[in-house]
């Protein structure tokens, strides 16, 4: 029997647009010859990873997948999901669902509130809607030594630098950090891998979506897959209050990552021209599953509000564009890089 192919995942964050990496993984989790040795994820991502890594480890694959399921589930996405084919043809297009948020009185009146009032102006009333998810995670497995290692990305706020946790130091308060938008949380405050000290933390996002470095170690594979779900392009120039915020969101959501890969790419670049030796740093092989056509025509809108028939339409083309990449890419797995990283930030 051949060795399963060995790979690390990089989950980006993106609030409820996370339902395309969730698609992205169900499908992976299909490849019986595929392993994944580690992940590193953010926000979203954070959740997702937290999901697979616990189910990997109770019962493997389909554990994993269940567990997806359950997650997607508690923010009202499964039965969407669950539907007939032919019942999905009928489900609003996800544009259309967009600009209708967009527009929504409810939804212009709670963003412009945003602007005004601090999450620590509600006091007593203040809740964070994701607790009640997250702290049912089962972290003993998610914290587990065997299994594939899994990094969460979160943003110190005093430093503004990123903070990866990993092994027994996450917990919920560390995903609930690694998901928080200063705009809606308050900050979480745990305590700093690095210093030992209690800090405040905010979404990972601004400083590492994901962080990759974590996945540099040598005993992990070279292999790198990253499930970018805020695109890198947009062709048409926002001009509205919502495309500028939102684009503003995108372009900040990606600094950290194009930061990462320019990296890489000069690394590649210094081992390939014999500047430096092959077995001094490790170089890794870079590919990405991403739909911006799809996350084109969405929004920030859509991160928020978690709309059924949007999940349910990313899950399904996270599951295609997984598809889509095993077809194409799966032999160049271990052998050669399918991302053009020149490309991202040339």
């Amino acid at each position: 029997m051949a060795k399963p192919i060995r790979i690390n995942i990089g989950l980006q964050g993106g609030g409820a647009h996370g339902a395309y990496s969730w698609g992205v993984l169900d499908r992976l989790l299909e490849e019986t010859d595929l392993e994944i040795a580690a992940i590193s994820g953010t926000s979203a991502g954070a959740l997702n990873g937290s999901a697979v890594k616990a189910g990997l480890i109770s019962g493997g694959r389909e554990a994993a997948r269940e567990n997806l399921d359950w997650l997607w589930r508690q923010i009202g996405a499964v039965e969407h999901a669950a539907m007939p084919g032919w019942m999905k043809a009928w489900m609003p297009n996800p544009e259309v669902v967009s600009r209708a948020l967009e527009n929504a009185v409810p939804y212009i009146w709670a963003e412009s509130a945003g602007r005004m009032m601090s999450p620590y102006h509600w006091g007593p009333l203040y809740d964070n809607p994701l607790r009640r998810i997250v702290e049912r995670f089962d972290y003993d497995r998610v914290c587990a030594a065997e299994g594939p290692r899994f990094f969460v990305g979160a943003t110190c706020v005093r430093d503004g630098k990123i903070r990866v946790f990993s092994g027994g130091q996450i917990n919920t308060e560390v995903v609930l950090a690694s998901a928080c938008l200063p705009t809606l949380f308050q900050a979480v405050e745990v305590e700093d891998p690095e210093t030992g000290l209690v800090e405040a933390f905010w979404d990972g996002g601004y400083t590492g979506n994901p962080p990759l470095f974590p996945l540099f170690e040598k005993d992990l594979p070279d292999d790198i897959i990253v499930v970018n779900i805020n695109p890198l392009k947009r062709d048409k120039l926002p001009v509205t209050a919502q495309e500028i915020q939102n684009r503003i969101n995108e372009i900040s959501f990606n600094a950290s990552l194009l930061r990462e890969l320019r990296a890489i790419d000069f690394v590649q670049r210094l081992i390939d021209g014999g500047t430096i030796s092959k077995d001094a740093m490790k170089r890794p092989l870079v590919h990405m599953i991403a739909d911006d056509g799809l996350m084109n025509a969405l929004s920030v809108a859509t991160k928020l509000v978690p709309v059924p028939s949007v999940i349910a339409q990313l899950k399904e083309a996270g599951r295609r564009a997984a598809g889509d990449f095993l077809s194409a890419h799966k032999d160049d797995l271990g052998r050669k890089q399918t991302a053009d990283l020149r490309s991202m930030f040339a």
